[in-house]
């Protein structure tokens, strides 16, 4: 009798993956490197010592599978909290029902575009998607995008779905175009920068190559996007997320979505009053915004800026309806999100707190009480702390190799059974062992502090330019966060997306294993070429 396989939750999958890594570390001795702290570009990193490696005691891991995960929330707690503000932030944004007006709002704007024969011709919604693609990609390259994603999936996962895609293409549009820019960086501090540093190359030298690759991976993911969009829209029953996708249609459905118009109260004008202040304030304390990108730097006077669209902008959007103000305010957060990161420094927990009083103040402006804002934003961490606590338990996974003493002795055995590959085989060999390192560290400043020491000397004694044995890394650390069930951003977005792992994972291989293949390629020209920094 044939039985249907049903999809382990995701869960189950990532437990299973650290009761497997606890019977390796009764397989594999135990083993470790010595580390020094060094500077890099003003910021101390430990780093592996050339020629250190010795064994220890092995460090059976048993009932630490249990621990394992209370460990796990420790260490990714940030990316937890993180989660959990966001959806109650977006829970109180969705009491509202601002987000499904805007998306109603745009989808007839689109329609009537539609009238125009370049659109009608082009595609409205092809040209949409090029254009999220396009700026997603650049903020991964720039400036490392990479768990603010999250914040962006409640965003386009329902607008994917009212465009009659589904969740998976939401997913696509900021996700997977952050990591793919992430992967081609031209100018990203937390794995060129780092990189080069170790290496002792120039801080972002090699840059016109970098930026090749960039537009061919970002071209690829887009072409990719489109073609999988065009084939969902003709047949959606035909997705994978096509019976999941009901809890996001029965949220986003055009049908439902309350079309009375909200006036404005005076509460709403409070909420402006009170944000036009705050920006106003700004404007004089902080007039110019200090944006480093790469070697250089510029002085913006952003907040001056924003401060007069956002006074304007809202003024006449609050005298049309309060959830215009809403979308006004969305946007608001949205602006002031990049010019923190690029700015200030800004990290999980700025933004976390920047989305936080997002929600509070639509709250307010849509005349709630406070109790009620409560109440919705604990719902909010509900309806979300599926996807937080796999975040924890995926932690982890590298827990358990960590306390294990394995990873050390794995990265010892591939770095001794490199040999003499030759220049491509070499290249080669850096490139296949940062993309499985990834599987199990998938931070990348750990894995250049781990691998760039030694992997740089290899390079020179192979005759491979260190500027090479970089951009191996750079691909490496890349295209495998899409895919590793250790990265606590991937399962983030998978959980706010509502999209099983395996069902991700089914949906994103093939892709993938073209990236890597394209990646190789791209690293093949510096061998033969002489490019500018290589």
């Amino acid at each position: 009798m044939r039985t249907d396989f049903k999809i382990p939750h995701t869960f189950t999958i990532v437990f299973s993956i650290i009761v497997v890594c606890a019977l390796l570390t009764w397989i594999i001795p135990g083993g470790e490197f010595d580390r020094q702290t060094v500077n890099v570009d003003g910021h101390e990193r430990s780093v592996v010592v050339e020629n250190s490696y010795h064994h220890v005691d092995k460090q059976p891991q048993t009932w630490q599978i249990c621990t394992s995960f209370f460990k796990g929330f420790e260490r990714t707690s940030s990316i937890i909290v993180f989660i959990l503000m966001i959806g109650g932030a977006f829970w109180i944004m969705n009491e509202t029902n601002a987000i499904n007006r805007g998306i109603y709002l745009f989808l007839n704007r689109t329609q009537k575009m539609q009238e125009h024969k370049f659109f009608r011709a082009v595609g409205v919604n092809n040209l949409l998607i090029i254009a999220i693609m396009i700026m997603f990609s650049l903020f991964g390259s720039v400036f490392g995008m990479s768990e603010e994603t999250i914040a962006f999936i409640v965003i386009f996962v329902p607008l994917a779905i009212s465009m009659g895609y589904d969740s998976i293409v939401g997913v696509l549009m900021c996700y997977v175009a952050a990591h793919v820019g992430f992967a081609g960086a031209m100018l990203n501090p937390f794995t060129i920068g780092i990189a080069q540093g170790l290496s002792g190359l120039p801080t972002f030298s090699g840059l016109g190559y970098r930026f090749f690759c960039w537009i061919i991976l970002t071209i690829i993911a887009i072409v990719f996007t489109l073609l999988y969009a065009r084939w969902v829209k003709k047949n959606p029953t035909k997705s994978i997320m096509y019976e999941l996708d009901q809890y996001w249609r029965d949220k986003t459905s055009v049908e439902d979505i309350d079309q009375s118009v909200v006036k404005s109260s005076a509460l709403t004008w409070v909420v402006y009053g009170v944000i036009a202040a705050i920006l106003v304030y700004c404007a004089f304390a902080m007039p110019k915004t200090t944006i480093a990108l790469g070697n250089g730097s510029s002085e913006i006077v952003l907040f001056p800026i924003i401060a007069v669209i956002y006074i304007l902008l809202g003024f006449f959007a609050t005298r049309k309806s309060v959830h215009h103000f809403i979308l006004v305010l969305l946007l608001l957060t949205i602006v002031t999100l990049v010019t923190g990161v690029l700015g200030y420094d800004w990290y999980v927990m700025e933004i976390a707190g920047l989305f936080f009083a997002m929600g509070i103040a639509a709250g307010f402006a849509f005349n709630l009480k406070l109790d009620k804002i409560i109440r919705l934003f604990l719902d909010g961490c509900k309806d979300i702390m599926v996807a937080a606590l796999v975040v924890g338990l995926a932690g982890g996974i590298i827990v358990i190799l960590e306390d294990g003493k394995i990873i050390d002795t794995i990265l010892y055995a591939i770095s001794q059974g490199m040999g003499n590959a030759g220049r491509i085989g070499t290249t080669g060999i850096m490139y296949v062992v940062q993309n499985l390192l990834n599987l199990i560290i998938p931070s990348g400043s750990a894995k250049a502090a781990l691998t760039i020491p030694m992997m740089a000397e290899w390079s020179d004694i192979m005759g491979v330019s260190r500027q090479l044995t970089v951009l191996a890394f750079q691909f490496g650390d890349g295209f495998t966060n899409m895919l590793t069930p250790t990265s606590g951003v991937l399962i983030g977005v998978l959980g706010v997306a509502r999209i099983p792992y395996a069902k991700w994972f089914k949906f994103i291989w093939k892709f993938l294993l073209g990236l890597i293949i394209l990646g190789f390629i791209l690293l093949l020209p510096p061998l033969f070429v002489a490019f500018a920094g290589f």
